[in-house]
């Protein structure tokens, strides 16, 4: 950006704190799809999604895939002409203005940070299962364990240059999806030959909608949109890519469809490996872990024993990527002269801003232990703090496509006048995640869209009482990269 050499207030320059670029398209991708952790994701997320529409999982996955789309559109079309470490910060400051960039990045910091939490809770959900599978049961306190020692790797490799990061990352996501796909592809190969526990055989309509009614299939749709939740975080690296106004909105696009098509595929092996029945589906919305489950069946013990230590290693992976996407946006919001100053200094030799990357481990550390001590579970730990962080993520992504509506009718602009139609759609879908979240929810889950609601209005009330934090963020988005 033009502004990278307009010093801060006690004269240090954004360029001397600037990472070096040195990430490339294969490595951001990596960075996205990590933090969506896919083994993760495709271990728990259609357990949710059949007991709602039954046999259509894969349908409404497909419905999913194409609501992430009209989100990620914005996302893509923006960051072809803005290069920033604060994501949604940047995207919405430089097009609708440095309060609305504020308040987006407010609310996708609490997306990071509370995402990270939950995720230490998956670590300990998926440690506990890894133990079960190895014959090992372990006391129902000791899961507190598992953040600890997690994040102190965690902490250990983000420290490191951002390229130890996305190899560590892309290793652990490659031969965990690797083994999915395989195991994909063993359960359709076993039903298609007749050879499976199951005799519904290879069902191809459970790519179409249906008996399930349209309302059940977008209700179960918000589960599967949480499944390609973080993929933007991609753009919180850009100013440590070559040539980022190329790389990450490929790389972007390339991690939603990738995911897309893994996500489709799975839980297209996961449906009629259950089978098609009453009883099958049954079997798929009761299941704790469909990839152990189906693996022990279709291949063998060992199998499950080895998605197990995979689904462990993926959720570790993505508590690396959403720790390190959280570290970048303290330093981005921290440069431009919102909390310490400490955060907004990186290490002269790997780029790593150090100070923001320490405190959003320990963040994650004392959430997520305090939770444990007070009586909560890991699953508890899980899905209450993706909850939170899901309601501050559609605040966020909202606030991307409303700047990209705003830039498409703006003077110069290059974007075709009727692409506007695609950022619209995606606020629709938004809107309609944000209502099914708040609406018909018992304790605690009642009580979420309060805690998330109150992050976001800390962060309006913050540059609304600060008129001089507005005007430096301002000065330093700089409205000149939109082309």
């Amino acid at each position: 950006m033009t502004s990278t050499t307009k010093t801060l207030d006690d004269g240090a320059t954004r360029a001397a704190s600037s990472p070096r670029k040195t990430l490339r398209l294969w490595e951001v991708v990596a960075i996205s799809v990590g933090f969506m952790g896919p083994v993760m994701a495709m271990s728990l997320n259609g357990i949710g999604v059949a007991g709602l529409v039954g046999s259509g999982v894969p349908f409404t996955f497909l419905v999913s895939f194409a609501g992430t789309m009209l989100v990620a559109y914005a996302f893509i079309r923006l960051t072809r002409y803005i290069t920033h470490a604060g994501s949604v910060y940047a995207l919405a400051g430089s097009t609708l203005g440095p309060r609305a960039g504020f308040f987006g990045g407010f609310a996708l910091l609490g997306t990071y940070l509370f995402f990270a939490v939950c995720i230490a809770g998956a670590c300990a959900v998926f440690f506990e299962a890894m133990m079960a599978e190895l014959g090992i049961t372990l006391p129902a306190w000791a899961w507190v364990l598992v953040p600890i020692v997690v994040s102190v790797f965690v902490l250990v490799l983000n420290l490191r240059e951002s390229t130890v990061t996305a190899r560590t990352l892309l290793g652990i996501g490659f031969v965990g999806i690797a083994a999915m796909v395989v195991l994909s592809v063993v359960i359709i190969a076993r039903v298609a030959s007749g050879t499976a526990p199951v005799s519904t055989g290879v069902d191809f309509s459970v790519l179409l909608p249906g008996e399930a009614p349209i309302s059940a299939v977008m209700t179960a749709a918000v589960f599967g949109f949480l499944s390609w939740a973080g993929f933007e975080s991609g753009t919180s690296l850009g100013e440590e890519t070559r040539n980022p106004k190329r790389v990450v909105p490929k790389a972007l696009l390339l991690a939603v469809v990738v995911a897309g098509a893994i996500y489709v595929l799975v839980m297209f092996a996961q449906t009629i490996g259950f089978g098609t029945d009453a009883e099958g589906i049954a079997a798929f919305a009761g299941a704790s872990s469909t990839l152990t489950t189906l693996a022990s069946t279709y291949i063998g013990q060992w199998f499950a024993v080895l998605i197990a230590i995979f689904a462990f290693l993926v959720a570790f992976a993505s508590l690396l990527s959403s720790t390190a996407a959280a570290a970048r946006l303290l330093f981005a919001l921290a440069r431009d002269g919102f909390g310490p100053r400490a955060f907004a200094a990186t290490n002269p030799k790997t780029g790593v801003p150090v100070h923001a990357t320490v405190s959003v481990v320990a963040f994650t550390v004392v959430l997520a232990v305090g939770f444990g001590l007070f009586g909560a579970s890991s699953v508890d730990v899980y899905y209450w703090f993706a909850t939170i962080a899901t309601l501050c993520m559609v605040v966020a992504y909202g606030m991307t496509s409303v700047g990209v509506i705003k830039h498409t009718f703006s003077r110069g602009s290059k974007i075709p006048k009727w692409e506007v139609v695609i950022p619209v759609l995606g606020i629709g879908f938004l809107a309609y995640v944000y209502f099914i979240q708040i609406s018909g929810q018992v304790a605690p889950y009642s009580y979420f869209p309060w805690i998330a609601g109150a992050w976001c209005v800390i962060g309006l009330i913050i540059v609304l009482v600060r008129p001089s934090l507005a005007a430096r963020i301002g000065s330093r988005i700089s409205t000149e990269d939109l082309d």
